[in-house]
């Protein structure tokens, strides 16, 4: 059995980056369930639990800007932290002047979207736990009510934080977007579902004190309809595909 919640969120700006453009990075229209499992982890996570995203509701127009950033080129060499770290000298740094470079994106802007999820437990680490529901399901609501993250959540990307997240305890669907209503029945196409890890959330080396984890994944797609502003996403991630 899973617990579930319902919560609004709201932001000035989105990014929810379609893989195939992400070099001149352009969103979907609708945020993907993987960004919202993101979203949630920052709130709380644990081996012990995964999110699960069950509907999303669009409550304003899809309206989008064009913006530019500065953005790095290169990302750190993991054998130069490794060696600072073994007191073996090396650089870990970027130097933003050097390695510098400006892109444009095509982001979401103004958004506000219901989302409703339920937690599940994976059986990792601690599947013995006794109460291990009850126990989660008191932290999540307790943080969503109180406000509480130890990540600033965001929206797609980290320049997008979240302005408003509310645990509500039923949408009301009369404040969707009258443009929004106007599309009726959209087929979205195949939209990223989530990055699924080949390691499952199980170390590769076995141990929890020291885990390693594996950083080989795949991407899962689904093709969800947007029906007058909202997403069904129980009923299309029947038909994932890889």
């Amino acid at each position: 059995m899973g617990y579930g919640f319902k919560i609004m969120v709201e932001g000035d700006y989105a990014c929810f980056t379609r893989p195939e453009l992400k070099v001149e990075r352009v969103s979907y229209d609708v945020p993907t369930p993987g960004a919202l499992e993101g979203l949630l982890k920052s709130i709380y996570w644990k081996p012990a639990i995964r999110y699960v995203i069950d509907k999303i509701i669009v409550f304003e127009e899809i309206d989008f800007a064009n913006v530019r950033r500065n953005e790095v080129k290169n990302k750190v060499p993991f054998n130069a932290v490794r060696n600072q770290m073994n007191g073996k000298g090396g650089d870990p740094c970027i130097y933003t002047s050097e390695s510098r470079s400006q892109r444009a994106a095509m982001v979401l802007r103004n958004v506000k979207y219901g989302v409703e999820f339920h937690f599940e437990l994976t059986g990792l680490k601690n599947a013995e736990e006794p109460d291990g529901e009850n126990k989660h399901y008191s932290i999540i609501k307790r943080r969503l009510e109180k406000g509480q993250w130890f990540r600033t959540p965001c929206l797609g990307c980290s320049e997008f934080p979240v302005k408003r997240i509310e645990l509500v305890d039923e949408f009301d669907e009369n404040l969707i977007s009258s443009k929004i209503l106007a599309l009726g029945d959209v087929d979205l196409g195949y939209m990223s579902y989530r990055v699924e890890f080949e390691d499952k959330g199980i170390p590769v080396n076995g141990d929890w004190e020291n885990p390693k984890f594996s950083d080989r994944a795949v991407t899962v797609y689904y093709r969800p309809h947007m029906v007058n502003g909202v997403i069904d996403v129980k009923k299309y991630r029947e038909e994932l595909r890889c």
